[in-house]
């Protein structure tokens, strides 16, 4: 299926035992991310956390997609990698040749340096070659300052024909209106289901299509953040120029 919605909290915690169970979970534990709170609340630092519970969907759907679509060999790229932990995940399952792009500066202090390829900089315009990716993948990024036709085109830039393309983002079939809600210095957009249709759209004019069929509903609104109540939704493409 090219397209599946989060339908309820309990699959967000069904999804981190999986990944634990299998040895793939990148998240700090409670007293790593407790010790690093404290300090925050502090004023001791701003210490770099990894992974983030609620998206334990997005990490194992992605895994499981990409284990069955491609090599532990293959190059994998990840968008707006700071404190993600797909990269992290998908090095624990075996992906040796794994690169990851985002504008923090701090990307210096993500773990393994020594096994990951990260570069600072803007995911709208790399510095990597044309078809330098087997997949590339955006865990809840896309969200933030959303270009269609940028995004679009750079991943299709990106991407070897028959690679996929493979996002999660912050959903809810009807519209919700973030005017003048900004995170990270961007506007913030929750994608209604037109929102998506008009994404699908514009990759198509990139060569990038769905996988498969594309599932738009929702049951719960699993997700409450910057006052707004929504779920999150996971859409993989695929180049086929």
């Amino acid at each position: 299926m090219a397209m599946r919605v989060l339908q309820s909290r309990r699959q967000i915690a069904q999804a981190r035992r999986a990944l634990a169970a299998r040895g793939l979970s990148a998240m700090e534990g409670p007293f790593a991310r407790g010790v690093k709170g404290l300090a925050r609340r502090l004023h001791l630092g701003d210490p770099l956390t990894i992974g983030d519970f609620v998206k334990s969907w997005d990490v194992l759907t992605s895994i499981e997609f990409l284990q069955e679509r491609s090599e532990t060999s293959d190059p994998i790229l990840d968008l707006g990698c700071y404190a993600s932990e797909i990269l992290l995940a998908l090095d624990k399952a075996g992906y040796g040749n794994l690169s990851g792009i985002d504008l923090n500066p701090r990307l210096k202090e993500m773990p393994r340096q020594d096994r990951i390829h990260y570069r600072t900089g803007d995911f709208m315009q790399t510095p990597f070659a044309d078809q330098s990716f087997a997949a590339i993948t955006s865990i809840s990024v896309i969200e933030h300052g959303f270009d269609g036709p940028r995004l679009m085109g750079e991943a299709s830039r990106l991407l070897q024909p028959g690679g996929v393309f493979v996002a999660s983002f912050d959903y809810w079939p009807e519209k919700i209106d973030t005017s003048g809600t900004r995170f990270f210095g961007m506007d913030w957009l929750i994608f209604s289901r037109a929102d998506v249709e008009a994404m699908v759209d514009e990759a198509a004019r990139h060569g990038l299509r769905p996988v498969g069929a594309m599932d738009y509903d929702a049951a719960e609104r699993t997700i409450r953040f910057g006052g707004y109540a929504y779920t999150f939704a996971w859409l993989a493409l695929e180049k086929r120029l």
